[in-house]
């Protein structure tokens, strides 16, 4: 089944989707950042978006992004923020349920979030080198995305990757 027979939108995280985002964020750790009850609500108050994507009105998904001079405390974010000012749009964590992942599901997603991106410049994100998620890397590598940089320690290293949006 292709992208387009699914029906695929980003809206709003309620609070009763709260646990079902909380669950998805945690199976997919270390490819994003653990984060309890209280870190989910701190991004969620911080947050440009802190959505679900629906797949076929199901609950597939999180996105959560920011933008530029938010005062969230992540390092990353402040690595990008150094460098970039407010030509920032940047996405924290995005996270597709294995059950709609090559499906056309993250391309549809990204279309979106890159739009919404498009007024500040570029979008910024990163993604493991340690541990290495290669199917992200791959993914990132066809959309235009491009390491600037790196940041961690041999425990846990990310490319900082940036897509210039004219």
């Amino acid at each position: 089944m292709t992208a387009e027979a699914l029906e695929v939108r980003l809206r709003p995280v309620e609070e009763a989707d709260l646990q079902a985002v909380s669950a998805l964020n945690e199976a997919h750790v270390p490819e994003v950042a653990a984060a309890d009850a209280e870190r989910m609500s701190y991004l969620r108050r911080l947050a440009d978006r802190f959505d679900v994507i629906e797949v076929d009105a199901a609950v597939a998904g999180l996105v959560v992004t920011f933008t530029a001079g938010a005062p969230y405390d992540s390092a990353n974010y402040r690595w990008f923020s150094e460098r970039y000012g407010d030509a920032l749009y940047y996405l924290d964590r995005v996270v597709v349920d294995a059950s709609v992942r090559r499906r056309g599901v993250a391309g549809r997603v990204y279309d979106e979030l890159e739009s919404v991106a498009a007024p500040y410049g570029r979008m910024a994100l990163e993604v493991n080198l340690v541990p290495r998620n290669d199917g992200s890397l791959a993914f990132h590598a066809q959309r235009g995305y491009e390491e600037v940089g790196r940041l961690g320690d041999p425990d846990h290293l990310v490319s900082l990757m940036v897509k210039e949006l004219a």
